[in-house]
């Protein structure tokens, strides 16, 4: 099956569910607690944790000028 008809067939499906009622509503507290579980999961990999750690500094101080002082 190719993937044009594989998201077709889901597609049918979500909207099928949505029509009877069955299809899954997501409260404010379910979308936290999957948040919360997705972000355990993630956060045990301490190799990818570094490597996002590294983005963000890179990508926070892209445009930093390293002459720029801050005096108070």
């Amino acid at each position: 099956m190719d993937k044009e008809q594989q998201r077709e067939i889901a597609s049918k499906g979500g909207k099928t569910a949505h029509e009877k009622g069955t299809a899954h509503k997501w409260t404010s507290e379910t979308a936290r607690e999957a948040g919360r579980k997705g972000g355990k999961a993630v956060s045990q990999n301490r190799e990818h944790m570094a490597t996002i750690g590294r983005k963000g500094g890179k990508n926070s101080h892209k445009n930093t000028n390293s002459n720029d002082v801050n005096e108070s």
